[in-house]
């Protein structure tokens, strides 16, 4: 497997392709400029089978239903975050965009606890880990030493929590119990930014 960041929209939110055996791919926050990753993923032949949601903040979901509809493919959120595809005031497009509401029809699977996922050829342990916001999540892949953390852990920062349903408190908790704990070699994703290591934000985060 291997994986692939794509810094799409206004915000350059990452969107990230996990791809596997014969070029199967998980799509992990599809967030802008849904043609523009049709294309990508296009060239690169690849087959995608689901879209992960780490969360859903406009910024993170505004090219779903392009992508879910091209490939006819089932997309998957916490279920805090159920009705915020669908209501631009929840996930803040309302506020942030200036006139332009980013909605996007509900999710098909929602995510209720921490489990193991298993999705084609690919297996993901589910994280919860909010603060950022309610129903943020993060996926582990053991085998391959990475966590797609969201906006829960950046590279030397942290989520912001003054968006609706945030929680600083509750963020450093899910940052100590959830990330911090994984294997100091383990490689961060982030939603916005370049990757960084579990051991180097133990040292150099001056948030935690």
């Amino acid at each position: 497997m291997k994986w692939q960041r794509i810094p799409l929209g206004i915000l350059q939110t990452n969107c990230y392709l996990l791809v596997g055996d014969m070029k199967e791919c998980i799509v992990i926050d599809p967030g802008d400029e849904g043609e523009k990753l049709l294309t990508i993923i296009n060239d690169q032949k690849l087959k995608p089978i689901a879209i992960l949601l780490t969360h859903a903040h406009f910024d993170h979901i505004g090219a779903v239903d392009t992508i879910r509809n091209a490939f006819n493919i089932p997309v998957y959120v916490h279920k805090k975050e159920a009705n915020w595809l669908v209501d631009p005031t929840l996930n803040g497009s309302e506020i942030f965009m200036m006139g332009r509401s980013v909605q996007q029809q509900p999710a098909d699977q929602l995510i209720d606890n921490e489990t193991s996922l298993t999705i084609g050829s690919f297996t993901l342990d589910i994280f919860q880990t909010p603060g950022h916001s309610p129903g943020s999540i993060s996926f582990y892949i053991k085998e391959m030493g990475i966590v797609f953390a969201g906006d829960t852990l950046f590279l030397n920062s942290i989520g912001r929590t003054d968006l609706p349903g945030g929680n600083h408190q509750q963020l450093l908790e899910s940052i100590e119990k959830k990330l911090l704990v994984l294997p100091e070699d383990t490689i961060v994703l982030s939603g916005h930014g370049p990757e960084t290591m579990i051991k180097d934000e133990k040292v150099n985060n001056p948030f935690l």
